[in-house]
Protein backbone atom coordinates (compact mmCIF):
# COMPACT_ATOMS: atom_id res chain seq x y z
CA UNK A 1 0.00 0.00 0.00
CA UNK A 2 1.34 3.83 -0.82
CA UNK A 3 3.85 2.78 -2.76
CA UNK A 4 5.17 2.93 -6.38
CA UNK A 5 7.42 0.30 -8.52
CA UNK A 6 9.34 0.46 -11.35
CA UNK A 7 10.48 -2.66 -13.30
CA UNK A 8 12.01 -2.95 -16.84
CA UNK A 9 11.59 -6.27 -20.12
CA UNK A 10 15.26 -5.72 -21.37
CA UNK A 11 14.34 -8.27 -24.10
CA UNK A 12 11.45 -6.29 -25.56
CA UNK A 13 12.70 -2.34 -24.56
CA UNK A 14 9.47 -2.10 -22.31
CA UNK A 15 9.69 -0.07 -18.86
CA UNK A 16 6.86 0.01 -16.34
CA UNK A 17 5.45 1.40 -12.82
CA UNK A 18 2.92 0.20 -10.59
CA UNK A 19 1.32 2.29 -8.12
CA UNK A 20 -1.07 1.55 -5.35
CA UNK A 21 -2.57 4.26 -3.07
CA UNK A 22 -4.54 3.33 0.25
CA UNK A 23 -4.11 5.76 3.28
CA UNK A 24 -2.68 8.15 1.70
CA UNK A 25 -5.50 8.23 -1.15
CA UNK A 26 -7.99 8.48 1.97
CA UNK A 27 -6.31 11.19 3.76
CA UNK A 28 -6.32 13.47 0.43
CA UNK A 29 -9.75 12.62 -0.14
CA UNK A 30 -10.42 13.01 3.45
CA UNK A 31 -9.92 16.67 3.49
CA UNK A 32 -13.14 17.51 1.17
CA UNK A 33 -16.69 16.79 1.37
CA UNK A 34 -16.18 15.20 -2.30
CA UNK A 35 -19.12 13.88 -4.12
CA UNK A 36 -18.19 10.07 -5.09
CA UNK A 37 -17.74 11.56 -8.76
CA UNK A 38 -15.13 13.82 -8.16
CA UNK A 39 -13.27 11.67 -5.38
CA UNK A 40 -13.35 9.08 -8.21
CA UNK A 41 -11.70 11.57 -10.46
CA UNK A 42 -9.50 13.07 -8.20
CA UNK A 43 -8.12 9.55 -7.45
CA UNK A 44 -7.09 8.86 -11.41
CA UNK A 45 -5.42 12.10 -11.28
CA UNK A 46 -3.08 11.18 -8.05
CA UNK A 47 -2.61 8.10 -9.54
CA UNK A 48 -1.59 9.55 -12.47
CA UNK A 49 0.93 11.97 -10.54
CA UNK A 50 2.21 9.05 -8.71
CA UNK A 51 2.81 7.40 -11.36
CA UNK A 52 4.86 9.96 -13.99
CA UNK A 53 6.21 11.49 -10.92
CA UNK A 54 7.99 8.50 -9.56
CA UNK A 55 9.95 8.83 -12.73
CA UNK A 56 11.77 11.88 -12.06
CA UNK A 57 15.49 10.84 -11.25
CA UNK A 58 16.29 14.42 -9.49
CA UNK A 59 15.91 14.53 -6.20
CA UNK A 60 13.27 17.31 -5.29
CA UNK A 61 11.49 17.16 -8.73
CA UNK A 62 8.12 17.84 -9.12
CA UNK A 63 5.26 16.66 -11.43
CA UNK A 64 1.98 18.44 -11.47
CA UNK A 65 -1.13 17.37 -13.88
CA UNK A 66 -3.68 20.37 -13.76
CA UNK A 67 -6.79 20.11 -15.40
CA UNK A 68 -8.96 23.23 -16.84
CA UNK A 69 -11.89 24.68 -17.83
CA UNK A 70 -13.79 27.70 -18.45
CA UNK A 71 -17.58 26.01 -18.86
CA UNK A 72 -17.11 22.71 -17.26
CA UNK A 73 -18.83 21.20 -14.24
CA UNK A 74 -15.26 20.49 -13.44
CA UNK A 75 -13.61 24.22 -13.04
CA UNK A 76 -10.25 23.27 -11.86
CA UNK A 77 -8.17 19.80 -11.21
CA UNK A 78 -4.59 19.86 -9.27
CA UNK A 79 -2.93 16.81 -8.35
CA UNK A 80 1.11 17.06 -7.98
CA UNK A 81 4.22 14.61 -7.02
CA UNK A 82 7.36 15.77 -5.14
CA UNK A 83 9.30 13.26 -3.32
CA UNK A 84 6.68 10.56 -3.02
CA UNK A 85 4.33 13.53 -1.53
CA UNK A 86 0.67 13.77 -3.27
CA UNK A 87 -1.35 16.20 -2.99
CA UNK A 88 -4.56 17.34 -4.99
CA UNK A 89 -7.69 18.90 -4.87
CA UNK A 90 -10.94 19.70 -6.94
CA UNK A 91 -12.82 23.18 -7.58
CA UNK A 92 -16.49 22.08 -8.68
CA UNK A 93 -19.74 24.14 -9.84
CA UNK A 94 -21.96 21.97 -7.17
CA UNK A 95 -25.23 23.08 -8.89
CA UNK A 96 -24.26 21.79 -12.10
CA UNK A 97 -23.15 18.77 -10.92
CA UNK A 98 -26.42 17.92 -8.96
CA UNK A 99 -27.55 18.19 -12.79
CA UNK A 100 -25.00 15.84 -14.00
CA UNK A 101 -25.68 12.07 -14.52
CA UNK A 102 -24.55 9.57 -11.42
CA UNK A 103 -22.04 8.92 -13.58
CA UNK A 104 -20.44 11.23 -15.36
CA UNK A 105 -18.26 11.08 -18.45
CA UNK A 106 -15.06 12.97 -18.69
CA UNK A 107 -17.15 15.28 -20.98
CA UNK A 108 -19.97 15.81 -18.60
CA UNK A 109 -17.28 16.75 -16.38
CA UNK A 110 -15.13 19.20 -17.97
CA UNK A 111 -16.73 19.86 -21.19
CA UNK A 112 -13.78 21.35 -23.63
CA UNK A 113 -10.70 21.17 -21.64
CA UNK A 114 -7.28 20.52 -21.58
CA UNK A 115 -4.92 18.51 -19.50
CA UNK A 116 -1.36 19.70 -18.75
CA UNK A 117 1.46 17.91 -17.69
CA UNK A 118 4.57 19.67 -15.79
CA UNK A 119 7.54 18.75 -15.16
CA UNK A 120 10.07 20.44 -12.86
CA UNK A 121 13.42 20.06 -12.41
CA UNK A 122 14.95 20.62 -8.97
CA UNK A 123 19.08 21.03 -9.83
CA UNK A 124 18.65 22.37 -13.44
CA UNK A 125 15.84 24.96 -12.99
CA UNK A 126 13.84 23.54 -16.59
CA UNK A 127 10.51 23.27 -16.45
CA UNK A 128 8.96 21.36 -19.67
CA UNK A 129 4.82 21.18 -20.01
CA UNK A 130 2.94 18.95 -22.71
CA UNK A 131 -0.67 20.13 -22.96
CA UNK A 132 -3.35 17.72 -25.13
CA UNK A 133 -7.11 17.69 -24.96
CA UNK A 134 -9.40 15.88 -22.63
CA UNK A 135 -10.61 13.88 -24.63
CA UNK A 136 -11.69 9.99 -24.46
CA UNK A 137 -13.12 8.26 -21.30
CA UNK A 138 -11.13 9.23 -18.46
CA UNK A 139 -7.75 10.88 -17.55
CA UNK A 140 -5.65 7.90 -18.33
CA UNK A 141 -6.71 7.94 -22.36
CA UNK A 142 -5.59 11.42 -22.40
CA UNK A 143 -2.55 11.30 -20.47
CA UNK A 144 -2.07 8.51 -23.71
CA UNK A 145 -2.36 11.19 -25.88
CA UNK A 146 0.14 12.83 -24.04
CA UNK A 147 3.05 10.30 -24.31
CA UNK A 148 2.01 9.89 -28.10
CA UNK A 149 1.97 13.99 -28.99
CA UNK A 150 4.40 14.99 -26.78
CA UNK A 151 6.79 12.61 -26.12
CA UNK A 152 6.59 9.86 -28.59
CA UNK A 153 6.34 7.09 -26.78
CA UNK A 154 4.07 4.51 -27.20
CA UNK A 155 1.99 4.05 -23.65
CA UNK A 156 -0.40 2.19 -22.54
CA UNK A 157 -1.98 3.41 -18.90
CA UNK A 158 -4.70 1.62 -16.60
CA UNK A 159 -6.04 3.05 -13.56
CA UNK A 160 -8.61 1.87 -11.39
CA UNK A 161 -10.20 3.31 -8.18
CA UNK A 162 -12.86 1.99 -6.05
CA UNK A 163 -13.78 1.68 -2.13
CA UNK A 164 -13.13 -1.08 -0.25
CA UNK A 165 -15.43 -3.45 2.06
CA UNK A 166 -14.86 -0.41 4.95
CA UNK A 167 -15.68 1.90 2.64
CA UNK A 168 -11.94 2.92 2.52
CA UNK A 169 -10.85 4.55 -1.09
CA UNK A 170 -8.25 2.57 -2.89
CA UNK A 171 -6.34 2.85 -6.24
CA UNK A 172 -3.82 1.46 -8.71
CA UNK A 173 -2.34 2.00 -11.86
CA UNK A 174 -0.56 0.53 -14.33
CA UNK A 175 2.13 2.44 -16.83
CA UNK A 176 3.68 0.83 -19.55
CA UNK A 177 6.54 2.53 -22.20
CA UNK A 178 8.42 1.14 -25.00
CA UNK A 179 11.98 2.28 -24.85
CA UNK A 180 13.36 3.92 -27.65
CA UNK A 181 16.65 1.47 -29.22
CA UNK A 182 18.96 5.00 -29.27
CA UNK A 183 21.62 3.43 -31.05
CA UNK A 184 23.76 5.24 -33.55
CA UNK A 185 22.27 5.02 -37.30
CA UNK A 186 18.85 3.12 -36.32
CA UNK A 187 15.91 4.85 -37.34
CA UNK A 188 14.04 6.76 -34.70
CA UNK A 189 11.29 4.98 -32.69
CA UNK A 190 8.67 7.04 -33.52
CA UNK A 191 8.60 7.07 -37.29
CA UNK A 192 8.31 3.11 -37.43
CA UNK A 193 4.55 2.01 -38.82
CA UNK A 194 4.70 -1.09 -36.51
CA UNK A 195 6.56 -2.10 -33.34
CA UNK A 196 5.76 -5.81 -32.81
CA UNK A 197 7.70 -5.68 -29.70
CA UNK A 198 5.37 -2.88 -28.21
CA UNK A 199 2.56 -4.25 -29.28
CA UNK A 200 3.27 -7.73 -27.99
CA UNK A 201 3.85 -6.17 -24.62
CA UNK A 202 1.36 -3.63 -24.40
CA UNK A 203 -0.75 -6.59 -25.40
CA UNK A 204 -0.28 -8.43 -22.28
CA UNK A 205 -0.59 -5.16 -20.14
CA UNK A 206 -4.11 -4.82 -21.40
CA UNK A 207 -5.08 -8.01 -19.48
CA UNK A 208 -4.19 -6.43 -15.88
CA UNK A 209 -7.47 -6.12 -14.27
CA UNK A 210 -9.22 -3.16 -12.16
CA UNK A 211 -9.55 -6.30 -9.08
CA UNK A 212 -5.23 -6.41 -9.75
CA UNK A 213 -4.79 -2.94 -9.19
CA UNK A 214 -6.44 -2.04 -6.58
CA UNK A 215 -6.55 -5.31 -4.55
CA UNK A 216 -4.23 -4.46 -1.35
CA UNK A 217 -3.75 -7.95 -0.32
CA UNK A 218 -1.79 -8.64 -4.18
CA UNK A 219 2.08 -7.06 -3.56
CA UNK A 220 2.67 -5.00 -6.97
CA UNK A 221 5.38 -7.59 -7.67
CA UNK A 222 3.15 -10.87 -7.95
CA UNK A 223 1.13 -8.30 -10.24
CA UNK A 224 4.32 -7.66 -12.83
CA UNK A 225 5.00 -11.28 -12.38
CA UNK A 226 1.47 -12.21 -13.44
CA UNK A 227 1.59 -9.84 -16.05
CA UNK A 228 5.07 -10.59 -17.50
CA UNK A 229 6.53 -14.03 -16.18
CA UNK A 230 6.60 -15.41 -19.45
CA UNK A 231 9.16 -12.54 -21.11
CA UNK A 232 12.33 -13.45 -19.61
CA UNK A 233 14.15 -11.36 -17.45
CA UNK A 234 11.94 -8.66 -15.46
CA UNK A 235 14.34 -6.17 -13.54
CA UNK A 236 12.48 -4.83 -10.33
CA UNK A 237 13.42 -1.28 -8.64
CA UNK A 238 13.48 -0.70 -5.09
CA UNK A 239 9.74 0.07 -4.26
CA UNK A 240 9.08 4.28 -3.54
CA UNK A 241 6.91 5.06 -0.36
CA UNK A 242 3.54 7.12 -1.32
CA UNK A 243 2.33 9.58 1.36
CA UNK A 244 -0.19 12.62 1.30
CA UNK A 245 2.50 15.59 1.88
CA UNK A 246 0.88 19.34 1.54
CA UNK A 247 3.74 22.09 1.54
CA UNK A 248 1.79 25.01 3.01
CA UNK A 249 4.54 26.16 5.99
CA UNK A 250 2.43 28.94 8.25
CA UNK A 251 6.16 31.07 8.91
CA UNK A 252 6.19 31.01 4.73
CA UNK A 253 2.49 32.25 4.52
CA UNK A 254 3.19 35.02 6.79
CA UNK A 255 6.30 36.39 4.91
CA UNK A 256 4.32 36.40 1.74
CA UNK A 257 1.55 38.15 3.63
CA UNK A 258 3.61 40.61 5.74
CA UNK A 259 5.41 42.30 2.31
CA UNK A 260 1.78 43.71 1.46
CA UNK A 261 1.33 47.33 1.94
CA UNK A 262 -0.75 48.25 5.80
CA UNK A 263 -3.67 49.61 3.52
CA UNK A 264 -3.84 46.20 1.92
CA UNK A 265 -4.00 43.76 5.44
CA UNK A 266 -7.05 45.93 6.30
CA UNK A 267 -8.70 45.10 2.82
CA UNK A 268 -7.77 41.52 3.42
CA UNK A 269 -8.71 41.40 7.27
CA UNK A 270 -11.95 40.60 9.03
CA UNK A 271 -14.26 42.68 11.36
CA UNK A 272 -11.94 40.63 13.87
CA UNK A 273 -8.85 42.49 12.03
CA UNK A 274 -7.60 38.28 10.68
CA UNK A 275 -6.75 37.61 7.86
CA UNK A 276 -7.33 34.21 7.09
CA UNK A 277 -5.35 32.21 4.82
CA UNK A 278 -6.64 29.15 3.17
CA UNK A 279 -4.91 26.19 1.85
CA UNK A 280 -7.12 24.47 -1.14
CA UNK A 281 -4.84 21.33 -0.87
CA UNK A 282 -5.27 20.27 3.24
CA UNK A 283 -8.29 22.45 3.84
CA UNK A 284 -6.40 24.09 6.46
CA UNK A 285 -6.63 28.09 7.70
CA UNK A 286 -3.91 29.72 8.67
CA UNK A 287 -5.23 32.66 10.86
CA UNK A 288 -2.92 36.05 10.67
CA UNK A 289 -3.91 38.98 13.27
CA UNK A 290 -3.06 42.18 11.27
CA UNK A 291 -1.31 43.75 14.83
CA UNK A 292 0.88 41.12 14.74
CA UNK A 293 2.87 42.01 10.91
Amino acid sequence: MDSSLGFSIPVRNARGRMVRIGPALGDVLNAHAYPEPLAQLLGEALVLAALFGSTLKEAGGQLTIQAQTQSGVVELLVADYKGGELRGYVRHDAERLAMAPADPSLFALFGQGYLAITFDQAVTGERYQGIVPLEGGSLAEAAEHYFVQSEQIPSLLRIAVTKDANGAWIAGGLLLQHLAEGEEGRERLHVRLDHPEWEHVRTLGETVTSDELADPELELEAVVWRLFHDEGEIRVLSPTPLAKGCRCDPVHIRQVVGQFSAEEHADMADKDGVIRVNCEFCAKSFPIEVTEL
